[in-house]
């Protein structure tokens, strides 16, 4: 059970991020989590968040280490800490912010996972055979087929309402992290699958509206609080399409396609500048990391061409 003094600065600072910043659903869940880690190992220290020192801080990033906590997660924990204190400075409730000089861990660079192009292929052919009947079959195909035609992050996809993709669309409007807008192209295939997913959509609605029940909002919908599908169910989904396509589903979720998508494109020639825009990548650097996709490009290019690479 968190201090009541703790519960109120979290509450207060979640929802200043929402109002102020515009953070994403996912972001709150996760900046929350974080601080009321935090704020119960505070509490067990017998200290409280507005005497906590520098020291203190330090100490719990330790622990936190000691508990075998990834360096990103301790990275995204010092984050969501010094935002916290960042603040509580601001609102007077601290005459200083004992995190502002805390050097954290940083993120790690390691390579993301991603999939070949046959791969992706046997994935999509999978999906136009999973599912328990004809309407789920088409609804796994297009969310597949929208996933690698775009590279959408799961929320963003599972969460498109319906309005964005009628009228055979060849670009779609998308809201991002931070409430950020971007367009993405459809590929062909995409625009395909999606057709036929909203001639099953539009038929389930009339039935409901036959029912005198409301039409769902979204592209994908679901009976869940959010009225779509869930990162869960949809991850769950792709598991199963991966098993379908005789691939190993424990390297395989809508993250690693969003990898894939961006992968293919740059080994393909796309610029760089003009993946982090599909992506919605705020920053240039968070899109630099697929970059290791040109090693060999790069070093047949030398080979081929350099004169004194030449036998």
């Amino acid at each position: 059970m968190l201090a009541p003094e703790a519960q109120r600065w979290i509450s207060a600072f979640i929802d200043a991020t929402a109002a102020e910043a515009g953070a994403a659903q996912n972001t709150q869940t996760a900046y929350a989590r974080d601080l009321r880690d935090f704020a119960g190992w505070v509490g067990q220290k017998g200290t409280s968040l507005a005497s906590l020192s520098r020291e203190d801080i330090e100490a719990y990033l330790v622990d936190c280490d000691r508990q075998g906590l990834a360096q990103s997660t301790r990275a995204r924990r010092l984050s969501s800490i010094k935002g916290l204190f960042r603040f509580a400075y601001a609102e007077g409730w601290r005459s200083d912010d004992p995190a502002s000089r805390i050097r954290g861990p940083g993120k790690s660079k390691k390579l993301p996972m991603t999939l070949s192009v046959e791969d992706v292929s046997a994935l999509l052919e999978a999906a136009r055979k999973t599912g328990r009947n004809r309407s789920e079959k088409l609804r796994n195909t297009c969310l597949m087929e929208l996933l690698y035609a775009t590279g959408l992050r799961v929320t963003e996809l599972v969460s498109l309402p319906v309005a964005a993709v009628r009228g055979d669309p060849r670009m779609i409007l998308v809201r991002g992290k931070g409430g950020r807008e971007r367009m993405v192209p459809l590929s062909q295939p995409a625009r395909d699958a999606l057709s036929a997913w909203l001639a099953e959509w539009d038929a389930r609605a009339a039935e409901l509206r036959a029912k005198r029940k409301p039409e769902p909002r979204h592209l994908f919908p679901s009976s869940a609080k959010s009225g779509h599908l869930g990162r869960v169910g949809f991850y769950l989904v792709v598991k199963e399409i991966a098993l379908k396509a005789g691939l190993n589903p424990n390297g395989i979720s809508p993250h690693v396609l969003r990898h894939a998508f961006a992968t293919h494109l740059l080994a393909g020639g796309a610029d760089l500048r003009a993946i982090q825009t599909l992506l919605g990548h705020a920053d240039l650097s968070t899109t630099e990391i697929y970059t290791h996709v040109l090693e060999e490009r790069l070093k047949a290019l030398v080979l081929d061409h350099h004169p004194l690479a030449k036998p």
